[in-house]
Order: structure tokens, then C-alpha cells, then sequence
């Protein structure tokens, strides 16, 4: 697991790292919500545009779910995460919408080394989604584990 790019000492409080775009389409709005939120609202664009949200949006789970995979290829799967004891909070801002990108970061907010476990670090990081007019549809924050290259030694 050291050979990873992302372990617990590689994340600086305050460093901001970019995870890419998302394309989001009818389709996939409409396949996520026939298994997982078949609210109307996600399941057809008459029912979206007569609710609130103002047009076929996604499923705030499915949200979540398109966020976790940016934040997949933009850190976690090079890295020594250990997974997470959870989120912090989750906020839906404003709708997904089909035809909307997405553009995700991450942003350190606090590290730490574990005081059960030396070869563990935990850092809080806060997380956002931004759609192409620039505004936040998604904020999150959670605090990941991420193996230590060495441990034991001052975070």
C-alpha cells in the first residue's frame, strides 16, 4: 500500500485536489432512479418540470453516487484509504439536471494522526459539486483513513 500517490502524509491541510467532470444524461438519471428513487420527478421530464426541481433532475442519492465515483478517479483508488467511519453531513443545494456537468473538488480541512492506531492518519476533507453556471448542487464532508507510509511519526 505505500507505493500508493495519496497516503495519509501526502494530504495538507488546506490543498484543494480537483476531480474531474461529469456529463450527466437523461438516460442514466431514469436507470438510477427505475432501481434506487423512482420518484416521478427522476423518472420523467413532464413529472421534473412540473415539480419543483424544473426538469428531469436526479435522484439526490444518485448524486451522491456520480460524486464518489469523480472522487474515486480523482484520489481514492491511489491511495492507502481504509475507508471512512462516515459522513458528516450532506447537503442537496440545488437539481441535477439532465444535461448538466458536473465538476467536483476536495478540500482538506483537518488531519490527524490516530492515537489507537500508529499506522493510521484520519483527514476531514469538504467536498463540492458545481454544475456549469458555477453553482454548488452538492456539499459534503467526511473524514477518510488513509494508512501511514510510516508509523508513528509526527503528522
Amino acid at each position: 500500500m505505500t507505493g500508493k500517490r495519496w497516503a495519509f502524509e501526502d494530504f495538507a491541510e488546506g490543498a484543494t485536489i480537483d476531480l474531474g467532470q461529469k456529463h450527466v444524461t437523461a438516460e442514466e438519471i431514469v436507470e438510477f432512479a427505475s432501481e434506487f428513487d423512482a420518484q416521478p420527478m427522476h423518472l420523467d421530464e413532464e413529472a421534473g418540470k412540473a415539480s419543483i426541481l424544473g426538469g428531469l433532475a436526479a435522484s439526490g442519492w444518485h448524486t451522491c453516487c456520480m460524486f464518489m465515483r469523480l472522487m474515486c478517479d480523482g484520489f481514492l483508488l491511489d491511495s492507502t484509504s481504509q475507508g471512512s467511519p462516515g459522513i458528516d453531513y450532506v447537503r442537496w443545494k440545488k437539481p441535477v439536471l439532465a444535461g448538466d456537468t458536473l465538476t467536483g473538488t476536495s478540500t482538506v480541512t483537518a488531519k490527524r494522526a490516530s492515537s489507537s492506531r500508529p499506522n493510521l492518519g484520519l483527514v476531514t476533507v469538504r467536498h463540492e459539486l458545481v454544475n456549469q453556471r458555477g453553482e454548488v448542487v452538492l456539499e459534503l464532508q467526511n473524514t477518510g483513513m488513509f494508512l501511514r507510509r510510516v508509523a508513528g511519526e509526527a503528522a
